[in-house]
């Protein structure tokens, strides 16, 4: 299964720190975001990861080059218009050969067993698996309602009509898509990857929620930059865990 990261934002939250660096090579204690991601799909088995790029590309692809000195091969989707996540990842569609893949945001953070998820979603036999987060504020981030079988029913109060208790979750960015899906998303226009789940759902494919326990952040704002920054600097997430080999460090600073 290949790997996708979407980075192609445009860090909007973050300015004036992403006016000049892209938001996925900011450091997280003196490595690259993005890096934090390749390192932990690589822990896990996945060697082929795309990256799509858009807002400062070129220094993205510049950073991370072929992917060979991480121990990877990375492969770039270059949108020249800002395509969105449903657009983005259809634009990057021949990389996957018709297999399902594996999509992370480019600005989250988090530590997650991503062979267990594989597992999951190819035992569910699952058009797509979304990686969910319990959260009080679930409403606030979009809420996603999963039933008592695990599969998810409803995304902002989108999909299948009310029928019994529903668990709240949030969706943590992270989810496996088999490409059928991606059928009718428009090619070449903006559009948001949940408008497919939503239209699977509608359509009674199997769409599944998966609860993430451990460390997660959105690192989208400055006040969650910092928390991220303070996270890793008290070792609630280490680098070192996923760490083969040297360190790596940004030859970024913001």
């Amino acid at each position: 299964m290949k790997a996708m990261i979407l980075a192609a934002g445009l860090g909007t939250r973050l300015r004036p720190l992403t006016n000049t660096i892209p938001k996925p090579l900011l450091p997280i204690a003196g490595t690259p975001l993005i890096v934090w991601n390749l390192l932990l799909l690589k822990r896990h088995g996945f060697y082929d990861v795309v990256v799509n790029l858009h807002h400062l590309g070129p220094m993205i692809e510049q950073a991370l080059g072929n992917g060979s000195k991480y121990g990877l091969r990375i492969y770039y989707s270059h949108e020249p218009v800002i395509l969105g996540t449903g657009g983005g990842i259809k634009q990057a569609e021949a990389n996957f050969s018709g297999e399902p893949v594996l999509v992370l945001n480019g600005d989250t953070l988090f530590e997650l067993d991503l062979e267990a998820l594989c597992a999951a979603h190819l035992q569910r036999k699952a058009a797509a698996t979304l990686v969910l987060r319990p959260d009080p504020d679930a409403a606030r981030w979009g809420l996603v309602e999963v039933g008592d079988d695990g599969r998810i029913i409803r995304i902002t109060g989108r999909g299948k009509p009310e029928s019994g208790p529903a668990q709240a979750r949030m969706f943590a960015g992270i989810h496996i898509l088999h490409p059928r899906l991606l059928r009718d998303v428009p090619k070449g226009k903006e559009s948001s990857i949940i408008d497919a789940y939503v239209s699977a759902i509608q359509r009674d494919e199997p769409v599944f929620g998966y609860d993430l326990t451990g460390y997660w952040s959105d690192v989208g704002t400055p006040e969650r930059y910092a928390q991220a920054e303070h996270a890793a600097a008290t070792g609630l997430i280490r680098l070192g865990d996923r760490l083969a080999e040297t360190p790596l460090t940004s030859p970024f600073t913001p």
